[in-house]
Parts: structure tokens; C-alpha cells; sequence
């Protein structure tokens, strides 16, 4: 399980909320890998989910692989969740930074977007998500974060009475959770709960 450090509620009724702790113990419907376009789930977060989860995560992966191709860049697929608590697993395949010269902000958005549609799509209620792109990836996590809570927000916006109703931001290492933290606190003010 993970800790709840703050969280706050848009207009529309979706919590947005910051967890410090193990994505892949997540008690949601949803987690949000950060895949490479081939899926294969080698290291950092994906490599977490993929031993947690078993090997079932990594076949029903090369399987869709082999089915549709590689992913691209800003685009997700989505396996059963094997062993883990959730009920799948979305790996969406967020850029690698070349100093933001390849859109990179631009892909990123467009691939946390995609996995909260997706999981919109599919009815499910609840997702929690890691810093994607900003690991071996190397995007700079203060823009990772602005990014990720906009899309959020920006998702919430669209959907005033959808389905999905918690949006987390799970990490593991404390850095990446500060970084967080000071985005929702820049976002939210005064709206920002942390009981």
C-alpha cells in the first residue's frame, strides 16, 4: 500500500491525490506502467510491475506486440494485471528527452491522456499513475509534473460525470514525490488537502 500526501477534488468530482509508495500494491482498478515501445518490461517501473505481476504481464505484452506492432510514442496498450492487486495494467509509452527539441511535453500529455481515456472507455472507476518519462527516460520531473496533474485536470474537465473518479500519483522515491507535492501545492493553494 501506499501513503496519501495530499489530494484535492476538481469541480467535476475527481480526486486528484499524490501517494508515496509501491505502484505496483496500488488497491485500484488501473496502474499505469512506463513502457518502452515494445513492451518489454526490462527495468525500473516496468520491470517492478512485471516481476510483481508474473509472467503473464510479459506475454500478453509481446503477444499485443507481435499482434499490432510496437507502440508509439504517446500511445498506450493494455494486458491483464497478472498477480498485482489492480485489474490491468494501461503501458503507456511516454518519450525519451532530447531537451524537449522532438515534442516531447507534447508526447508525454498525449500519453498519460491516452491512458486515462482508455481507462474512461473501459468504465473502469480508479488509476494511479508513476512519473512516466522522467526515470532512465530522463525527462525533467518538474515539467513530468506539470504535466502529468494538467492532464488530470484537464481530463477531469472532459469528463464532469465519467466513470473514472481518482487519478493518483504513485511514486516510490521520496525526490520524485517532493516534486509532485510542490506542483499540487503551485496548482491547488488553498484547495490542497492533506488529512
Amino acid at each position: 500500500m501506499s501513503e496519501r500526501v495530499c489530494w484535492t477534488t476538481t469541480a467535476e468530482g475527481v480526486v486528484l491525490a499524490l501517494h508515496h509508495g509501491d505502484l505496483t500494491a496500488e488497491e485500484v482498478d488501473v496502474i499505469v506502467n512506463a513502457a518502452n515501445e515494445h513492451l518489454a518490461h526490462g527495468g525500473g517501473v516496468a520491470g517492478a510491475i512485471s516481476r510483481r505481476g508474473g509472467a503473464s504481464i510479459q506475454a500478453e505484452s509481446t503477444a499485443w506486440v507481435r499482434e499490432h506492432g510496437p507502440v508509439e510514442t504517446g500511445q498506450v496498450a493494455i494486458t491483464g494485471a497478472g498477480s498485482l492487486p489492480c485489474r490491468v495494467v494501461i503501458h503507456a509509452v511516454g518519450p525519451v528527452w532530447h531537451g524537449g527539441v522532438r515534442r516531447e511535453p507534447e508526447l508525454l500529455e498525449s500519453a498519460v491522456t491516452n491512458a486515462l481515456e482508455l481507462a474512461e472507455e473501459r468504465r473502469f472507476t480508479s488509476i494511479a499513475m508513476p512519473a512516466v518519462s522522467s526515470g532512465i527516460f530522463g525527462f525533467p520531473k518538474e515539467r513530468c509534473a506539470s504535466i502529468l496533474v494538467g492532464a488530470g485536470v484537464a481530463f477531469s474537465a472532459r469528463h464532469p460525470a465519467g466513470g473514472l473518479r481518482e487519478i493518483r500519483y504513485t511514486n516510490f522515491d521520496a525526490p520524485t514525490v517532493a516534486v509532485f507535492r510542490a506542483e499540487f501545492e503551485r496548482r491547488f493553494g488553498a484547495a490542497l488537502r492533506t488529512d
